[in-house]
């Protein structure tokens, strides 16, 4: 089959044997696959992974030992596989399996390709009325919202996000339904523009200045500086969320968040459940941040593509 190679910083288009799933594990086509600011990072060097990238996805089951009904169904996949058994499992946080593996980022070939396995128990059916080219986000969406699992915000609350990315539109979109007074700090024009489009206020930094005394600060730059960014805005005891992966450390004053009683939440991974019911409720629509598509066969292209300044989702479709 096809498949996008990620080894030593290096990306290539490579022909390799279709995987054969395990006991336990589905075969699936995929259909769409999404760029992520994660793969990229990768690609720079922020985890050691040699293998093939990507792990938003959707696709078609091809086989599903034990589940026959889902041959043949539309499904999008989370995409840690956890062992079930190691004692982090076994208290239910499986997403932090001491023995985990990972779609496109640990020890498990990912999406960008015309094949990939994963647990039966990871996929999720996707709705009938949630086009291809909007289930691709169901991941990042998932991500997003799992802010709301860790941390509450009601209507009110001055929030700021730093970031207006990929993720970050999401982010955005899931944080403005929630009723906050919610400010984005948006570097480029068109992020800019695709959140007026959302009805949700963006504030250029170089042009504005950035405001200070919220009680949340989501962080989701991807880069180094984001979270200077977000200690200046956050008030005494208020809340930094931290959404960012790269490559690289940061320095940082950690006795001024020791003095200010600034509670630091890391947060990935979300609920798939609710981002595919929020798909198909038409609550956010992500298809306007689509910016290319590409056949798999320019997969290198299109992830070049996709690290541009300001270019929003690439999709590699089959």
């Amino acid at each position: 089959m096809k498949a996008i190679w990620l080894e030593d910083g290096n990306i290539e288009q490579v022909e390799i044997p279709a995987p054969v799933p395990p006991s336990g594990e589905a075969l699936v086509a995929v259909r769409t696959a999404g760029v992520c600011a994660t793969d990229l990072e990768l690609i720079r060097g922020y985890y050691p992974y040699t293998g093939v990238l990507g792990h938003e996805f959707v696709g078609e089951v091809v086989s599903a030992p034990g589940r026959p009904d889902l041959t043949g169904i539309r499904v999008t996949g989370e995409i840690n596989a956890a062992c079930g058994t190691c004692p982090t499992c076994l208290r239910g946080d499986r997403t932090h399996c001491e023995n985990r593996t990972v779609l496109g980022i640990l020890s498990r070939d990912g999406a960008f390709a015309e094949y990939l396995a994963l647990p039966v128990e990871n996929l999720h059916p996707v709705p009938a009325d949630v086009p291809d080219e909007a289930a691709v986000f169901t991941e990042p969406l998932a991500a997003a919202l799992e802010i709301l699992e860790q941390v509450t915000i009601a209507p009110g609350d001055r929030v700021l996000l730093v970031g207006a990315g990929r993720l970050g539109q999401l982010i955005a979109r899931v944080l403005a339904a929630t009723g906050c007074d919610l400010t984005v700090l948006a570097k480029y024009p068109a992020q800019q523009r695709l959140l007026g489009l959302a009805g949700i206020r963006a504030t250029d930094p170089g042009r504005e200045p950035v405001q200070t005394g919220f009680d949340v600060v989501v962080e989701a730059t991807g880069s180094q500086t984001g979270f200077e960014t977000a200690r200046k805005c956050v008030r005494p005891r208020g809340t930094i969320v931290l959404k960012s992966t790269y490559k690289g450390r940061i320095e940082a004053d950690f006795s001024a968040v020791v003095v200010d009683e600034i509670t630091l939440v890391g947060s990935r991974c979300g609920p798939f459940d609710k981002a595919l019911a929020m798909l198909a409720s038409g609550a956010v629509d992500p298809r306007p941040l689509i910016d290319g598509r590409f056949p798999l066969a320019r997969g290198v292209e299109a992830i070049r593509k996709a690290g541009g300044p300001g270019v929003m989702k690439i999709l590699l479709k089959n």
